[in-house]
């Protein structure tokens, strides 16, 4: 019977050793002491590494379970490497920001004051004074006035009619009125109201005398003593003695 040999087995071939073998060891060398591992895979056209943490770092997430996983199979070598020797950067979980809002108040501007009569052309007061010249000119100044000048000259006036922005016994408004007056007696006063209700001190109605002025916004008279005045009133309107209508009027001393 013939003897059957057993036929010989040979070890397959190996894969060849290569360069990339020799990285693969120092790299696994190198990152030994660190507690990593690196697995290096070799193709035609790149060097993919791949870093994985070892169990002692990879226990270091637990820290911070709201932090998410980073894959940093796809960064270089180098950025792996910077990445492995970075301080971890941290923030409270109960961080918050607030900014200052300072406060803001806002304050309506005061109302403007009247408007002060405009002068009129020297034709039209002409044209308003003339109809009323018929009237009669003059009156004798009241009992309280106590021989006041300045209320005896205003009585002059009597009758003389109300011209917007009129300064002469031609016409009057209320301030050219009381300007006029007491231009007689040596006095200038502002052209208007509102400038007249500075020209001396407010005084009391207790204390106030005849010849005084009486001052309300946009108007301006004479105080004739008691509870009367001499003034310009309205367009259509003469100079007249008449009862004080102004509510809460202002008396002013001048001089």
């Amino acid at each position: 019977m013939p003897e059957l040999s057993a036929a010989a087995r040979h070890r397959a071939p190996g894969a060849p050793h290569t360069p990339i073998h020799d990285v693969l060891a120092s790299t696994a060398r190198s990152l030994d002491g660190t507690g990593r591992r690196a697995a290096v895979a070799a193709s035609a056209s790149s060097l993919i590494v791949s870093m994985l943490a070892s169990p002692a770092a990879a226990a270091a997430p637990a820290e911070h379970p709201s932090l998410p996983s980073v894959d940093t199979a796809s960064l270089t070598v180098e950025a792996q490497r910077a990445l492995a020797v970075s301080a971890p950067v941290s923030v409270p979980s109960d961080a918050a920001w607030t900014f200052d809002v300072p406060a803001i108040s806002v304050v309506a501007d005061p109302p403007p004051p009247p408007p002060e009569p405009e002068p009129e052309p020297a034709s039209r007061s002409a044209e308003r004074a003339a109809p009323a010249r018929e009237a009669e000119i003059g009156a004798p100044a009241p009992a309280s006035a106590n021989g006041s000048a300045i209320v005896e000259i205003a009585s002059r006036y009597v009758g003389v009619p109300y011209v917007w922005g009129g300064t002469t016994p031609d016409g009057f408004d209320c301030s050219g009125f009381t300007s006029y007056v007491y231009a007689q007696v040596g006095i200038t006063l502002p052209r208007t109201s509102a400038d007249q209700r500075y020209a001396g001190t407010a005084v009391p109605f207790e204390q106030a005398q005849p010849g005084d002025l009486i001052w309300s916004p946009g108007h301006i008279s004479i105080y004739a003593g008691g509870n009367l005045q001499v003034d310009a009133p309205v367009p259509g309107k003469t100079i007249q003695i008449r009862e004080i209508w102004q509510s809460n009027p202002v008396f002013i001393r001048v001089g």
